[in-house]
């Protein structure tokens, strides 16, 4: 027996992206396009020595310009801010080097980061309530970081490094005495190594993969959905029907093209929207299926990915299936 609570799912994408404009290449020029992760052509693979070099510059210059921009800011230094929040060591690791990645996009570096930020300095603020707090300190450090992750995860911008970001916020003394300032030393440091990375990443690489989401934005019905059990039985019939006069390769076929349907299926009306068939062709949807034609593996094609009914995905294997699709 499945637990109710077990089945339950929650979809920010779905509310946010109809109202997220799609990206405006068209109307940019293309060497600025370029440091800003646009490609016309699939960008060639690499071996792993390039990767580490531009990882080296990329980690020094951030770090450098961070630090540099923060020792001649009047007011960080008044109010004894720190040069750098430690949790940037561990972010620029991912923007340099791991920059394929779903956490290291400017979705989940930055929004990760500041909701992180708040998240650890109102905990603190409220810890400090108490006449006892540095005795009880470091369960507010707990409950930040915990906070911070759940929030995160809720709003798909999971970055690891901005859960030390909560952290630190609470258990750090410096940064407790600063309070409120976190924030605009937090939203610097993004800014400035989101800086770098667009110009280093892209020499020789592509950075971002996306900025938003690897979605379609302006879409109103969810990425992900379950099929529901009237959909599976009409299915498994017209296949049942099909099998009778149709030899084993128009049977594979047949089943490839209903299993590719569903991104196309009434459903999507009953949810509030319907997706166009040239953009879902086109590529530049990515239509997440569940089928029971498929138990033992996953298909990726450009714009569709089809996984088992029975399998389960987090955020971030979603996050990399999409991705995948996405650069098809």
């Amino acid at each position: 027996m499945v637990l109710p609570h077990r089945t339950w799912n929650f979809n920010i994408d779905r509310y946010l992206n109809p109202f997220v404009p799609s990206p405006p290449w068209k109307f940019v020029p293309y060497p600025l396009a370029w440091f800003l992760g646009y490609r016309k052509t699939k960008p060639h693979e690499t071996g792993n020595l390039m990767p580490i070099f531009w990882a080296f510059i990329g980690v020094f210059a951030a770090i450098l310009l961070i630090e540099g921009v923060s020792k001649h800011i009047h007011s960080f230094t008044s109010h004894g801010a720190p040069m750098i929040v430690g949790s940037f060591g561990a972010a620029a690791v991912l923007e340099f080097y791991s920059i394929e990645a779903p956490l290291a996009q400017p979705r989940n570096a930055i929004c990760g980061q500041v909701i992180s930020a708040f998240t650890g300095i109102a905990m603190a603020k409220l810890f400090q309530l108490s006449d006892r707090f540095t005795d009880i300190q470091w369960v507010g450090g707990a409950l930040a970081c915990a906070s911070a992750t759940a929030l995160m995860a809720l709003t798909k911008t999971v970055h690891p490094p901005a859960g030390a970001t909560a952290l630190l916020a609470v258990v750090d003394a410096n940064l407790v005495r600063i309070g409120w300032f976190l924030l605009p030393v937090v939203l610097l440091g993004c800014a400035l190594m989101l800086v770098v990375a667009l110009l280093v990443n892209n020499i020789e690489r592509r950075f971002p993969i996306y900025w938003w989401t690897p979605e379609e934005c302006r879409r109103s019905f969810p990425m992900l959905r379950r099929r529901s059990s009237d959909e599976l039985r009409k299915t498994a019939s017209m296949l049942d029907e099909e099998k009778g006069g149709s030899s084993p390769d128009l049977h594979t076929a047949g089943a490839e093209a209903d299993a590719t349907s569903q991104s196309r299926s009434p459903s999507h009306e009953e949810v509030g929207g319907s997706s166009d068939e040239a953009t879902v062709g086109a590529g530049r949807t990515t239509n997440f299926t569940r089928s029971h034609l498929h138990l033992g593996e996953i298909v990726i094609r450009r714009g569709e990915v089809i996984v088992p009914q029975h399998m389960f995905l987090t955020q971030e294997e979603e996050q990399l299936l999409e991705t995948m699709s996405y650069r098809l």
